[in-house]
């Protein structure tokens, strides 16, 4: 498969959309790159760059600008769906007016849909019809655009409920010199994994703001890991997933790295800063902040306790003083750290 060559749509070109789309052109596919911005698709189609996103990188010449969604999809059977959570409605709502042929689906968004509480393969399946869907995929892991960009080593997961479909868009992908796939076939917990990891790196950039240290960061960490099992798990995941790429993989590198957007925006709200600055001086979107609201209605919704999670919904929405929540937490009652396991465990024995 990997020695097909393919014409692939990649729908939104931000850092990572224009990242995903370079480790395609580099395996020889040739890439629609879509972006509802027209200077945009004249900066990559004429200087080969993306400056916003991805300031210092050339960009494969097998990688052309589209600004009409209907050029963009003409002919292509595989989509990269690589839009904010907030715009999956509005671009699958017009894919699927100008959509001729059942397509693949793979998207690589990192969110849940407040109110809703919908992941976005759900999204997706809400949006468009039956007979233009092929399969929906799952992209997913610990993976910085800035450093896939500059082709340094990156592992990631595909998940769907065709795994053919998910092994095609592995082979798509895969790269042996710096860009790993592995397959996974559940889609809820590598969904659930790569959308909670953003609101734990909110919390970890809070204690880092605040100058907690490594320990606090570490403790946040692991707690907040044991709080994506607990929810995940209730929803249907299998545990087993959060201790890997789209788990325990994401949250390393999203609470710990400064190129992660959650962290830098927690940082500043440590500091001292209010959400409205902190979201206006990002100049990209967020996903924890939409993500933790999202969770907080589902931890009410399946009666799960995520008192990180809480915290942290108390300080983006309730103006909550952000050592106050941290306080809060420390104070706690006491517990046993075994529960969470045996709990996790039992729930998902249970399911089964």
């Amino acid at each position: 498969m990997n020695q097909q060559k393919a014409e692939i749509a990649v729908l939104g070109a931000g850092s990572w959309g224009t990242a995903l789309a370079m480790v395609l052109a580099d395996n020889g596919h040739k890439v629609r790159l879509w972006s509802h911005n027209n200077e945009q698709v004249q900066e990559i189609n004429h200087e080969h760059t993306n400056k916003k996103y991805l300031p210092e990188i050339i960009l494969p010449e097998l990688i052309v600008g589209h600004a009409s969604l209907n050029d963009a999809l003409t002919g292509i059977e595989t989509v990269i769906l690589a839009v904010p959570t907030k715009a999956i409605r509005e671009v699958v709502g017009k894919m699927k007016a100008v959509a001729t042929k059942p397509l693949t689906i793979a998207h690589v968004s990192k969110g849940i849909e407040p109110d809703t509480l919908m992941r976005i393969s759900e999204l997706i399946e809400e949006e468009m019809p039956k007979e233009f869907i092929k399969a929906i995929v799952v992209l997913s892991g610990p993976s910085h655009a800035e450093e896939v960009s500059l082709r340094y080593p990156t592992t990631v997961t595909v998940s769907s409920e065709n795994m053919a479909a998910a092994e095609e868009i592995q082979d798509l992908f895969i790269n042996q010199n710096y860009f790993r796939v592995y397959t996974n076939p559940d889609v809820i917990g590598v969904e659930i994994g790569g959308a909670l990891k953003n609101i734990i790196a909110l919390a970890a950039g809070i204690t880092d703001g605040l100058g907690y240290g490594d320990n606090a960061k570490a403790a946040l960490m692991t707690r907040g890991l044991a709080e994506i099992s607990r929810l995940g798990t209730k929803m249907g995941a299998n545990p087993l997933t959060f201790s890997g790429l789209t788990g325990i993989g994401d949250l390393i590198v999203t609470c710990t790295s400064v190129h992660s957007r959650n962290w830098r925006a927690g940082n500043m709200l440590g500091k001292g800063k209010s959400l409205e600055e902190v979201l206006d001086s990002m100049g990209m979107v967020v996903e924890g902040v939409r993500t933790t609201k999202a969770a907080y209605q589902l931890a009410r919704k399946y009666d799960v306790k995520m008192p990180i999670t809480f915290a942290l919904y108390d300080v983006l929405f309730n103006g909550k003083n952000a050592k106050d929540a941290v306080d809060v937490l420390m104070s706690r009652g006491k517990t046993n750290e075994m529960e969470d396991l045996v709990n996790i465990l039992g729930e998902r024995n249970h399911e089964n």
